[in-house]
């Protein structure tokens, strides 16, 4: 009953997201819808089956909405098939891309960017051409709430990234990492 009634509260403010959306090059099923998305930009976005935004008892439900933007034309995000994302989430893709493997998890306030967006050089930080590099999440990954993740990662397939972590390299395959930059702690168990 309570859920319901939430729900019943949300379905405005997702149409309004909705309606804020300005990416015209949305390809694939309509996702599952929880809290409010927003798909942003002039690149294109590809969604998988049964691509889920938002959880109704986590943190941010009610206040927070979902980012999803392709800032250049060329900019590509793709969600895999049955990919599940917590709330409040942040995809940025300035250049080659982001995509995130069939079956993956994502937490809350989870942030993804391919571009540092902006040149690092103090006379070039305006204006100049910012490092970038695609990022790729392998499949059924679980990415816990409140990370980080930066231009040029590769993430394996089966891998946990723990709470809080800033991840600044690739992570191999079926491993536990975590940290500020994050850093393997163990295989995961078999």
């Amino acid at each position: 009953m309570a859920l319901d009634r939430a729900m019943l509260l949300q379905r405005p403010r997702i149409l309004k997201y909705r309606w804020l959306s300005t990416c015209g090059r949305v390809t694939g099923p309509a996702p599952i819808v929880w809290q409010p998305v927003m798909f942003l930009g002039p690149g294109r976005i590809a969604l998988g089956r049964d691509v889920e935004f938002g959880w109704k008892t986590s943190r941010g439900f009610h206040s927070g909405y979902c980012h999803v933007e392709v800032a250049d034309p060329a900019s590509a995000i793709e969600l895999g098939d049955g990919v599940q994302v917590n709330n409040d989430l942040m995809l940025k893709s300035e250049g080659p891309g982001i995509f995130i493997g069939a079956r993956s998890l994502i937490g809350s306030q989870v942030c993804i960017y391919d571009s540092d967006f902006h040149e690092l050089h103090p006379a070039r930080r305006r204006g100049g051409t910012p490092a970038m590099g695609p990022v790729v999440l392998g499949e059924n990954v679980f990415v816990w709430d409140g990370v980080t993740i930066l231009k040029g990662v590769e993430i394996g397939r089966d891998a946990v990234i723990g709470a809080g972590s800033v991840v600044t390299q690739s992570i191999p395959p079926g491993v536990i990492a975590a940290g500020n930059p994050a850093r393997v702690v163990r295989p995961l168990p078999a």
